[in-house]
């Protein structure tokens, strides 16, 4: 049931309309703010949390319409349900609201039985909206969540420039046979909060968990200045942190933590795969395979950081570097040229 308590902004530039059209609806229990006309509504809508907009069509400075095209140009408000309440006339003016986003159209006089039902409506709709995004806000990043709410959701890709991260917690497996279901977990939910904490610091989006291992993407779905050198210093901040974990983990008598990471950039498919039921935000292609090919080579290279000459040429000497030379990597026709990251002093 939606709340019986919202707040409702009425924009109406004659007075007595107004005044008695929000006597109505603080009677069915809702409090209620008002406007003269589109352009201080606006302003209004700036600085407070509406549920609800009653808006007249008519009005000085900026009329019904205009209001309703500035809405639906805003990722912000375009989902903010509008009911139109109006003396005009004409199947043409109830076809142009609804195509500019407004939930309903009451002609004036407004019926009070029909006013409390379409309000209950478009109220209950919102909240079953709102509902939704928070459900894609908690099981999707905040950079996901933004792209579902400006473009909408479909299954499929588009090719974009990025940067790939891999990494995972080396030697994991005899930490988990050795320690109890409980410990593992907390150890995991830990190295995830300090991992997701750089890695979204830096512009990253944390799209792939699998045990102790994650993939990051930086450059989609939104884009990224400089991606590269935000995949790297993400990379050195995950590898400090972790270091410091490290010695508060010894301190209790544990094994030391180390991570590896495998950094790779160009171009990657970025999108949306599954079905409809399930899916999820994911990128795909060489760009990626490398990146994960480079993590797992961080244990025979004795290195904690490995990028790839993509990346390496976009940092234009802004992170000190060791050229490893060509490697062969697993399941690489060609050997890929290899660089380790060097720790600062």
């Amino acid at each position: 049931m939606a709340d019986a308590s919202s707040l409702i902004l009425l924009v109406e530039d004659n007075r007595v309309n107004r005044l008695l059209l929000a006597r109505q609806v603080q009677q069915l229990g809702h409090r209620v703010e008002t406007a003269e006309n589109g352009r201080l509504a606006l302003q209004m809508l700036q600085g407070k949390a509406f549920d609800l907009i009653l808006l007249d069509i008519e009005m000085p400075e900026l009329d019904g319409f205009g209001m309703l095209e500035q809405l639906l140009a805003d990722p912000q408000l375009r989902d903010l349900p509008v009911i139109v309440t109006s003396g005009l006339e004409g199947v043409a003016n109830v076809v142009r609201c609804v195509e500019l986003g407004a939930e309903d159209y009451l002609q004036k006089p407004v019926n009070p039985i029909l006013l409390k039902a379409r309000i209950g409506a478009s109220l209950e709709k919102k909240r079953l909206r709102d509902e939704q995004r928070e459900l894609v806000r908690r099981f999707a990043t905040t950079e996901v969540a933004q792209d579902v709410a400006r473009s909408g959701f479909s299954l499929g890709g588009r090719l974009v420039d990025a940067a790939v991260l891999f990494c995972d917690i080396r030697s994991f497996t005899e930490v988990a046979e050795v320690n109890s279901p409980e410990f593992v977990i907390e150890l995991l939910n830990a190295y995830y909060t300090l991992m997701f904490d750089a890695i979204n610091g830096h512009g990253g989006v944390v799209n792939q968990i699998i045990g102790d291992g994650l993939m990051a993407i930086f450059g989609a779905p939104l884009p990224l200045d400089r991606h590269c050198a935000c995949a790297v210093a993400a990379a050195l901040e995950m590898q400090s942190m972790m270091a410091q974990f490290s010695l508060e983990h010894e301190a209790l008598g544990h094994a030391p933590l180390r991570i590896g990471v495998g950094i790779a950039s160009g171009p990657v498919i970025a999108g949306y795969t599954g079905t409809q039921a399930r899916a999820t935000y994911t990128c795909i292609g060489d760009t990626v395979n490398v990146a994960a090919r480079l993590e797992s080579y961080t244990k025979l290279a004795g290195r904690s950081i490995l990028i790839d000459a993509t990346t390496h040429a976009q940092l234009q000497g802004q992170f000190a570097t060791e050229a490893l030379g060509p490697l062969q990597l697993k399941g690489k026709a060609a050997a890929v040229e290899v660089f380790a990251l060097c720790s600062p002093a």
